[in-house]
């Protein structure tokens, strides 16, 4: 296990290692779901840790799709409650993911926490593909919550941010069933919209509310938007 814990402090060692005293983790959660905002956060780890390594209370932190819904509520508490961990958290509402679309959304929501964080970053680690148009440099880990503590941290705090939205929405707009399913596509959900109708917090740019033919790509970058 405790190697498994050094690896996962890799990146961050090696940027360390060269100087880069400030090295952010950055992810999203909610890229997925047809309701609900995405929720984007960036965590930073104090460059002590380069020798300490990672403090005890976060061993373990992994993906939190990998994660029991309780052991991200007690890794949340313990990196908003450890002063040495810079951290932020962005919510990206449902009109911004419907006028640049889901992926604009969640990389905007990514530069923004990233933009929060103080002091400012010198190097951000991304989960998933290269933003071309990120401020920082960056380096881009593909399922990179499994591989950086960084992002793994990041990854918590925008999970259990947006869950607890979803639950707040379920007694706001009551027979979705949002609270357990979270906004995501379930034949539970499906038969919800089916007898309801869509309720605005539904993302109106995803099927089934929108043609297909009709949707946006999701990598395109509009026009209309400098992201």
């Amino acid at each position: 296990m405790a190697a498994k814990n050094t690896n996962r402090l890799a990146h961050e060692r090696a940027l360390w290692a060269q100087g880069t005293k400030f090295v952010a983790g950055a992810d999203e959660a909610g890229c997925g779901p047809l309701a609900g905002p995405v929720v984007a956060a960036a965590v930073m780890f104090p460059c002590a840790w380069a020798e300490a390594g990672i403090a005890h209370s976060l061993h373990g932190l992994n993906d939190s799709k990998q994660l029991s819904e309780a052991d991200r509520e007690n890794y949340f508490n313990h990196l908003t409650s450890l002063t040495e961990v810079r951290s932020a958290i962005v919510i990206v509402d449902v009109e911004t993911i419907d006028r640049i679309n889901i992926r604009q959304a969640a990389w905007r929501g990514m530069k923004d926490a990233l933009d929060r964080l103080d002091p400012r970053p010198e190097h951000a680690l991304i989960d998933g593909l290269r933003i071309k148009w990120l401020p920082y440099p960056q380096t881009a880990l593909v399922q990179g919550d499994a591989k950086s503590y960084s992002i793994a941290a990041a990854s918590v705090l925008a999970k259990v941010t947006r869950d607890r939205l979803m639950k707040d929405f379920d007694a706001q707009y009551p027979g979705y069933g949002f609270a357990d399913h979270k906004g995501y596509g379930t034949p539970q959900h499906y038969a919800a919209i089916t007898q309801l109708g869509p309720c605005p917090i539904h993302r109106k740019s995803f099927s089934p509310f929108r043609a297909k033919e009709m949707e946006l790509p999701l990598f395109q970058n509009p026009l209309s938007d400098n992201y």
